[in-house]
């Protein structure tokens, strides 16, 4: 029994702190443009507070790798100069790491799919209309060819597993030459990061924004050999590649109210770097 002069000791009650996971982050920039940013007012994008919107409590963002190539502005002759304020704002988070890979511009010769001038008036001599349809052509030189004749559409061709994707052309279509640009260098730029980031252990955990399936191996190498978690973000918000699916830890999806959540104010702070009015 305690004396009335001996102190009351009491043991302080056991506290428990949950070690933050270190977490490293890799965006595949085009893939996260055109699959949740491109058709929305939230292209001036935060891409850390991005992060910890999409990733589950408990993680401590330490490194963003971003990947994207500079574009060039053949269709858009402001989009480079809308990129360039943008990547300044992205450098203005100590998280954030940019790789850059190369456009590379180049013409193409495929088969016409859908020639958007059907009823349209075509200023030659004489001048021709033509309905929608396919319309025969016979050149001197090869078999007869069809002219697919239609109006632009928003309708965007399906692909269903084992069932023909709608939308192909026909076998003897007539053929053209078209502008195309190729993004060269970031899946491997962002596939080699991913395992050298994994071997030299410098995460607990990964997120890969993407969701091109060339990422399957080296998402499946991280997960399985070296036994670390890898969350596959999708994009969109409900369809993500049933490959990635197959091979990473879990899978998140980027939701509108995530990218509302994540902007940069319209001024960043102490700089002169301006949101695009255009955005």
């Amino acid at each position: 029994m305690l004396s009335d002069q001996e102190p009351l000791v009491r043991a302080a009650p056991a506290v428990t702190i949950a070690r933050m996971l270190r977490t490293y982050v890799y965006v595949d920039g085009f893939n996260l443009y055109y699959g949740a940013v491109r058709r929305t007012e939230f292209k001036w994008l935060d891409l850390v507070k991005l992060a910890y919107q999409v990733l589950p409590p408990g993680h401590a963002v330490e490194r963003l790798r971003y990947f994207t190539a500079r574009v060039l502005g053949a269709g858009d002759t402001d989009a480079p100069t809308r990129q360039r304020e943008y990547l300044k704002a992205l450098e203005t988070l100590p998280e954030v790491e940019i790789h850059f890979g190369t456009f590379l511009a180049k013409s193409i010769w495929r088969p016409l799919l859908n020639l958007p001038i059907a009823d349209r008036t075509i200023d030659a001599t004489p001048r021709v209309t033509l309905p929608e349809g396919e319309h025969p052509v016979t050149l001197p030189e090869t078999a007869d060819q069809v002219l697919p004749v239609g109006r632009y559409s928003k309708r965007r061709p399906r692909a269903y597993r084992g069932r023909k994707i709608l939308g192909w052309p026909v076998k003897n279509a007539v053929i053209a030459e078209s502008h195309t640009m190729e993004e060269k260098g970031t899946d491997v730029n962002l596939a080699v990061h991913l395992l050298n980031d994994a071997w030299m252990d410098r995460f607990d955990v990964a997120a890969v924004v993407s969701n091109d399936t060339d990422l399957v191996e080296p998402i499946r190498l991280v997960a399985e050999e070296r036994g670390k978690e890898v969350i596959a973000v999708c994009p969109r918000p409900s369809l993500s590649a049933h490959r990635l699916k197959d091979v990473a830890s879990r899978v998140r999806h980027i939701r509108k109210r995530m990218l509302q959540a994540s902007q940069f104010p319209d001024c960043i702070p102490g700089t002169s770097i301006m949101r695009p009015e255009s955005w």
